[in-house]
């Protein structure tokens, strides 16, 4: 019975043995040795013999594109805007034993910094421009940052900004600055409208008032023609005038019986006397 133990026992140590000195390492990782706590090498993808209980594999670090996703923040701009804005960022480990010794986790690091130098250069805009300069801040974030990752075996293939939009509060300040802005300027475009209504009606009231007196010099003068080709036809002074005036006379008449919804005919009673001095007088 106890030959049997010793034997089981055996096995399983000639197994771990065995798993602790030939270890395979999968494509895309890269494994760090350290041997007594020192460190020792790192294991490229495929077959390794190490030393068993001498040499340890301490870290195993993927050599893929690390895809980190930056948490949600609040951001403060220059003019005392709150925004909320998160990214996201595509890391590769480039040295592995820098990463691995460099910094703490090397993954935290990288959001940490990313979430920093977001604040700091939307910080230092104007709540406009940080709303409308999503490209410029991608590239001053991974200027910014590109240099510290290095230092820690990393390299930054990009970096991109998910999402920058006002805080609820400030998107409902924001939407009331826009009703006022839009209510000024319709009060803006109706005035310069009653403006302009005003100008053109002032210019027409002119141009009538133009015409009117242009007509009323036309009739002057035709008048003060009628006046002269009448006196050289009636050489006697009175006759002249009586003329004129009985034309007017007469027209004023008709044109009071010939008005809309007039019945009645007008027929001066001194009319037949009036013609018949003209008459005897001219004769």
């Amino acid at each position: 019975m106890g030959g049997e133990i010793v034997s089981v026992v055996l096995i399983l140590f000639l197994f771990l043995t065995l798993w602790k000195g030939v270890r395979i390492v999968p494509q895309g990782e890269e494994w760090i040795v350290e041997r007594l706590g020192k460190y020792l090498k790192t294991l490229m993808p495929g077959l390794h013999i190490l030393v068993p209980y001498i040499d340890d594999v301490s870290y195993k670090v993927t050599t893929k594109d690390l895809i980190m996703d930056i948490p949600q923040q609040e951001v403060i701009t220059r003019d005392n805007a709150v925004l909320i804005t998160n990214a996201i960022a595509f890391v590769k480990v480039t040295d592995t034993q820098s990463a691995v010794y460099g910094v703490t986790n090397f993954q935290m690091a990288v959001m940490n910094l990313v979430q920093t130098s977001l604040r700091a250069i939307i910080g230092d805009m104007e709540l406009d421009q940080a709303l409308s300069s999503r490209d410029q801040i991608k590239t001053r974030l991974k200027d910014s940052i590109a240099d510290d990752v290095a230092d820690w075996g990393l390299t930054l293939k990009s970096v991109e900004i998910q999402d920058i939009k006002p805080s609820p509060t400030m998107q409902k300040s924001m939407e009331m600055q826009a009703a006022a802005e839009r209510e000024r300027k319709a009060t803006v475009t109706k005035a310069e409208g009653d403006k302009q209504a005003a100008i053109l009606e002032a210019e027409a009231r002119l141009e009538s008032a133009k015409r009117d007196a242009e007509v009323q010099v036309r009739l002057a003068t035709a008048s003060a023609e009628a006046i002269k080709l009448v006196t050289l036809a009636l050489p006697e002074k009175e006759l002249p005038a009586m003329y004129l005036l009985g034309e007017k006379y007469i027209t004023a008449i008709r044109d009071l019986a010939s008005a809309d919804g007039s019945r009645t005919v007008l027929l001066p009673g001194d009319l037949m006397k009036t013609l018949e001095s003209l008459i005897g007088n001219r004769r």
